[in-house]
């Protein structure tokens, strides 16, 4: 699937000749001339990154890029700008804005610029403590990654089996269907997923988790820190391992 990029910036001219370059690149784009008409579109489609111009009429794209990370937390915007405007692009920078593009730019600078972007893994966590899925899920979202949550075994293999996860924070107190058929398969039904197996302090499930071939057990309750720590060595050797 061809990357989805959001191009925002009043001045149609350079909107469309940014976006003839990355079509060539082999991106699909859209094209928004104001931060409000960028907003309605980016409530309905689930766009990889955004180019957002500073200077907009209306609301700017710094106050557009706050209500893009409203509607989602994990949105990825690259800012586009021709003036002098420290303060604005410091509070979008401070804001989690990935980088300041100046204008005018050459197609070299924007296609580095877009390759940085990391692409957000979509994580499953598969756990019934509400409070701890919670905890688990807000982590992730505020550093980027897409997250779903399942409450029982079941829930977590249907959503395996229907979308495509890059990684598994895996429950082994899951209730209903058990979280090690879960983790093993259901015979080769599901797809492999890399997977941090979540156990309880003291449980002697431990000593079972850190006898599989799990990438990592996290004992309950877990450093937020560690978790990142733990998703990102796990994600990156798995992509090195399929590059």
């Amino acid at each position: 699937m061809k990357p989805r990029i959001l191009i925002v910036d009043d001045d149609r001219d350079h909107a469309e000749s940014v976006a003839d370059i990355l079509v060539g690149h082999n991106y699909e784009i859209e094209i928004a001339l104001t931060g409000e008409k960028a907003l309605e579109r980016f409530r309905t489609v689930d766009f990889d990154v955004t180019l957002m111009d500073v200077r907009l009429p209306g609301m700017n794209g710094v106050q557009t890029f706050f209500e893009f990370r409203k509607v989602r937390p994990d949105a990825q915007v690259i800012l586009m700008s021709g003036f002098s405007v420290e303060k604005l692009i410091s509070e979008a920078l401070n804001g989690g804005a990935l980088g300041i593009l100046h204008k005018p730019f050459d197609s070299g600078e924007l296609i580095k610029a877009l390759k940085a972007v990391k692409p957000r893994g979509l994580i499953l966590v598969a756990d019934d403590d509400q409070q701890c899925a919670g905890r688990t899920k807000d982590v992730l979202i505020s550093s980027g990654y897409r997250v779903e949550v399942a409450c029982t075994g079941e829930e977590a293999k249907e959503k395996l089996l229907i979308r495509s996860c890059d990684c598994l924070i895996l429950d082994l107190q899951l209730p209903l269907l058990s979280a090690l058929q879960v983790y093993l398969g259901l015979g080769g039904q599901l797809p492999s997923v890399p997977t941090i197996l979540l156990v309880p302090e003291f449980a002697a499930e431990t000593h079972f988790a850190e006898s599989v071939v799990a990438n990592r057990v996290l004992v309950k309750p877990f450093d937020p820190a560690v978790l990142l720590e733990a998703v990102t060595v796990l994600l990156e050797s798995h992509r090195a391992a399929a590059a």
